[in-house]
């Protein structure tokens, strides 16, 4: 009864294991070697946290914006116009993009703020620092260093521009279509596509319920997007794209087999 105690035991710590190594390794491509390193280094539970949580924050910035360049990608260099929506994506290392991206989501930020008096670019999701193919779920295509998702812009009570997102993520919070627009949400769930909306679950709580989205401030930073040659396609929800009279062919529809573009921007290199 022991050996059988002890061997389910170890089971289940392997699959365990097997299931953080997972988990760190789909969310931030390079926390599940780090966490293999650690379990190995060690059995005390808590000098592998301290373990793990140093060498992850040493390696994530310090060692990865160093090596990332060997495999054509860079890590987004933020300015006073470009910011993260939040710290968890330069923390999950995907924050990266090849250095041409790099140049050009620098000059749409400049050159909106220009216009638009302290209003920040603010990106999302772009792209792991390493290995072309590499899934960085829960995208389709954010896999070469070509892709980033940016915010929508939104307005305060006041109708002023304003920097604030009404999602903790930056995700899921969606402008819907009103009953008068084309509701492609609704026809790509009917075709059984039950995951266009799932981001809907991914907000992580919202917030800034005073904000709106602003029709005009979201346009003119598309406009900014379509204006740069080497950008090849945008993504956002037909209802929007009407909404705005975008009539660019570079705005693409990007497919039920995806998730509805009505809670952020996404635009990539030719």
């Amino acid at each position: 009864m022991k050996n059988k105690k002890s061997v389910h035991i170890l089971v289940l710590k392997i699959l365990l294991h097997v299931l953080i190594f997972s988990f760190l390794t789909i969310v931030t491509q390079t926390g599940g070697i780090i966490y293999l390193i650690t379990v190995l280094s060690t059995k005390n539970r808590v000098k592998r946290i301290i373990i793990f949580t140093v060498l992850y924050l040493f390696t994530t910035f310090l060692i990865i914006p160093y090596l990332a360049p060997f495999f054509g990608r860079e890590k987004i260099k933020e300015t006073n116009f470009l910011k993260a929506h939040s710290f968890f994506y330069k923390l999950a290392n995907r924050n990266y993009v090849k250095p041409k991206l790099n140049k050009v989501i620098s000059k749409i930020a400049a050159d909106f703020e220009n216009k638009n008096n302290g209003i920040r670019m603010v990106y999302l999701d772009a792209n792991f620092p390493f290995i072309d193919k590499f899934p960085l779920l829960p995208h389709l295509s954010h896999n070469d260093g070509n892709k980033i998702d940016i915010s929508l812009i939104y307005i305060n009570k006041n109708k002023k521009l304003t920097n604030k997102k009404p999602s903790i993520s930056g995700y899921g919070a969606y402008e819907e279509p009103t009953h008068k627009e084309y509701n492609q949400n609704k026809i790509c769930k009917k075709r059984g596509n039950w995951q266009y909306d799932f981001p809907k679950y991914l907000t992580l709580g919202k917030i800034n319920k005073g904000i709106k989205f602003s029709k005009k401030g979201t346009r003119d930073l598309i406009k900014l997007i379509l204006k740069e040659k080497s950008i090849g396609k945008l993504f956002i929800e037909p209802h929007l794209k009407k909404r705005m009279n975008l009539t660019n062919n570079k705005i693409r529809f990007q497919g039920c087999n995806a998730v509805r573009h009505d809670d952020h921007i996404h635009f990539q290199l030719k």
